[in-house]
């Protein structure tokens, strides 16, 4: 019996567009009702929410069988933070980050069974490989991690096309508010400056046949990156959507005759 097939990495390899969103509220129960709003994916974010290995574990278990996939987001691409998140069962990862075509390869590294990768073998007694129930999964686990790298720096953006030459990088995620901040527009992410570096590297990005993707709140801005070829956006954060929705409704209220 092989590893499950990633049907994220799948769709992306075809050019299939998937929609996303980000959640940040740290909690499986919160997970859970994002599954049932008609994402394609979700991300499970470790850098900029309250996550650590064990509520990621929660809201994988959330995930499981909704049909959803779960994009993990990691602090950084720290080896060990790699395999622990590969060895729960994630099967898709988001790194911070990325600046050079050096850091990609140790990311694929890290991601893959010796003698291709230096991932830590101790799927015997691992969620990913169901308890040992996957017999195959040692030999078959490389082609089904589907890896994501962000790029979001002047340095990320210089060295793009080496990092999309690396082989095993799936995808390059444009990261707009650090790339805004690094190009000296913090906080200004419509700075034409800002916008051409996207739409360029977006571009670029395609045009090496790897999956582009980025988070954008605007859908007109999200159905712009579409056409330039992006394959995975996210569009919202539950965050984000819980708060202003309280906020509106808190105000409305409070507006009442």
């Amino acid at each position: 019996m092989p590893a499950p097939e990633n049907g994220f990495k799948t769709a992306l390899k075809r050019g299939e567009r998937q929609i996303g969103c980000w959640m940040s509220l740290a909690d499986p129960y919160a997970a859970e009702l994002m599954a049932s709003t008609g994402f394609d994916w979700l991300v499970i974010d470790g850098e900029h929410a309250p996550n650590d290995l064990r509520s990621t574990l929660a809201q994988l278990q959330a995930l499981r069988g909704t049909g959803v996939h779960p994009v993990v987001r990691l602090t950084a691409g720290e080896p060990w933070m790699i395999k622990m998140a590969l060895d729960v069962g994630a099967q898709t990862l988001l790194i911070p980050m990325v600046e050079t075509a050096e850091q990609a390869r140790a990311l694929v590294a890290a991601s893959r069974y010796p003698p291709e990768g230096i991932r830590g073998v101790g799927y015997a007694v691992a969620r990913a490989a169901g308890f040992a129930a996957i017999p195959d999964y040692g030999e078959t686990a490389d082609a089904q991690i589907c890896l994501l790298v962000q790029v979001e720096t002047r340095k990320g953006l210089e060295n793009l096309d080496a990092i999309l030459a690396v082989e095993g990088v799936d995808g390059v995620f444009i990261g707009p508010a650090d790339l805004a901040a690094s190009l000296g527009h913090l906080a200004q992410g419509d700075h034409p400056e800002v916008t051409a570096a996207i739409d360029e590297a977006i571009t670029r990005i395609v045009a090496a046949g790897k999956a582009a993707g980025i988070l954008v709140f605007d859908l007109d801005r999200a159905a712009h990156f579409l056409q330039l070829g992006a394959s995975f956006v996210a569009v919202g954060a539950d965050m984000a959507l819980l708060a202003n929705a309280a906020r509106s409704l808190s105000a409305k209220a409070k507006a009442l005759p």
